[in-house]
């Protein structure tokens, strides 16, 4: 059984920085790949931010290039999500997802194909 608990949300001023933290527990941990979603409130939930079990491709939704990087840690068993320059708009609950597979640039943003979840962590940026 993989669990994934999210951290590092709250209340940032805009233009201000947050990193959000997804560790990734269970035997297999390190081989699963990993994106960040995002949803807010009245909106339906979208991907933000993707990267392979290995780190070695990663994938951005357009409204953050540039802005937000993902990444993991050694042991490849955490998820960062590092977010600068936020904006109000980024005000969102995040959640972090896996799956077995890399789906590359095509199919990434697809919910669907991720089988493990956490609970969400919110992010607030005040104007």
């Amino acid at each position: 059984q993989v669990q994934l608990v999210e951290s590092g949300g709250g209340l940032v001023q805009a233009g201000g920085s947050l990193r959000l933290s997804c560790e990734v527990s269970g035997r297999t941990a390190s081989s699963y790949s990993m994106v960040w979603f995002r949803q807010a409130p009245g909106k339906e939930r979208e991907s933000v931010a993707g990267i392979s079990w290995s780190g070695g491709m990663l994938n951005y939704a357009d409204s953050v290039k540039g802005r937000f990087t993902i990444s993991r840690g050694n042991a490849k068993n955490t998820v960062y999500l590092q977010m600068n320059s936020l904006k109000p708009e980024d005000t969102a609950v995040y959640y972090c997802a896996a799956a077995r597979a890399w789906y590359g640039a095509s199919r990434w943003r697809e919910q669907g194909l991720y089988e493990y979840w956490g609970q969400g962590t919110q992010v607030t940026v005040s104007s």
